[in-house]
């Protein structure tokens, strides 16, 4: 049987982008050590357009390593399945409906998922601030809308804290996402095909487990497993379980929960391609359910695949076609009608 060749894409053009590269630099190197035939994808700034880059090399996979906009919100996953090349991680629409925290929030509530409290504000919201926070409270925390890594995330206690951080998330995307803020144990919770491995406790020095907290070392202390009970930590794993389903979520992912002293837990997002550099959480889950980093990422490999059922024709014909000028589809489906409306005149 051939071996797969595994081309791993990295980079992007989102504020995630060297995490990106930390991540595809790892999994390039955990798959080569491992005997694959593997190719860097690196796309960004000074690369060919992505679709140049996919055709100038014939892999059989490609290894998702990007991270935030353009590469974990169903653009690149739309761009892949009309290529026919399988890819790790969701689909366009779960990668879409993940990244995007509004329209997660919303199918959440939809299945009976908690989620704390929140609303959208914009740049208008910012005239009338204190009307629209209105008796809502602080502390709150305020995230752009459609970004990862905790970038532009931001923790306010008062409203002119709020101003600026609404100000500062607006830098990110239009529409900015004002939370409650819940006090309360930080658990990730990793998933792989469906199934649960484990989860970790997030306990940052700073207390908000921001994009500083997340990628400098010994700056968040990570206790796996969370020190919670049994029972009560077999609940938050059901529990990330659900929202993952709600979201129609395949491959790898990461379900961010909130685990408060009583009785609630409420779930504030699912990654669809966690980060996998050296302080990512997905391996330290992985690591304490008895999988190695190399392993990890070869059954993410083994995992990819095409999501929307669209018929392709193999690779190599795929490539003859690109070289050959095809009427556009529009062009031939008038011609079909032309055909038809002359048959039914002639038969008239």
């Amino acid at each position: 049987m051939r071996k797969k060749r595994i081309g791993v894409l990295m980079g992007g053009w989102s504020a995630e982008r060297e995490v990106s590269l930390r991540t595809g630099d790892g999994v390039v190197a955990a798959l080569e050590a491992r005997g694959h035939d593997v190719v860097r994808l690196v796309w960004g700034p000074g690369s060919p357009e992505l679709d140049q880059l996919l055709r100038a090399c014939t892999v059989d996979v490609v290894f998702l390593a990007l991270h935030g906009r353009g590469g974990e919100d169903g653009c690149v996953q739309g761009l892949l399945e009309l290529r026919g090349i399988p890819y790790t991680g969701s689909g366009v629409l779960a990668s879409a409906l993940a990244m995007d925290k509004l329209k997660a929030k919303e199918l959440f509530r939809l299945h009976n998922v908690p989620t704390p409290p929140y609303y959208v504000a914009t740049h208008r919201d910012l005239d009338d601030l204190k009307e629209v926070h209105g008796s809502f409270g602080f502390p709150a925390i305020v995230k752009p809308r459609r970004e990862g890594s905790s970038v532009g995330l931001a923790k306010a206690a008062n409203l002119a804290e709020l101003e600026t951080a609404i100000g500062q998330a607006l830098g990110f995307d239009e529409h900015v996402i004002v939370e409650r803020f819940v006090r309360a144990m930080e658990v990730h919770v990793g998933i792989l095909d469906g199934r649960v491995l484990g989860a970790i406790e997030i306990a940052p020095k700073s207390g908000l487990y921001d994009y500083h907290a997340k990628y400098t070392a010994g700056m968040t202390e990570y206790i796996c497993p969370p020190r919670l009970a049994p029972t009560r930590l077999r609940g938050v794993m059901n529990l990330a379980e659900r929202a993952s389903r709600a979201l129609s979520c395949t491959g790898a992912c990461r379900v961010d929960l909130l685990v408060t002293e009583g009785e609630n837990e409420y779930v504030l997002e699912v990654n669809t391609l966690p980060g996998l550099t050296p302080t990512s959480l997905l391996p330290k889950i992985a690591a304490a359910a008895g999988i190695d980093y190399p392993s990890l990422c070869e059954s993410i490999v083994d995992g990819a695949r095409l999501h929307a059922g669209l018929l392709q024709p193999p690779p190599h014909e795929l490539v003859a076609a690109s070289q050959h000028r095809a009427p556009h589809s529009s062009q031939v489906a008038l011609r079909q009608v032309d055909e038809k409306a002359l048959a039914k005149r002639a038969a008239g």
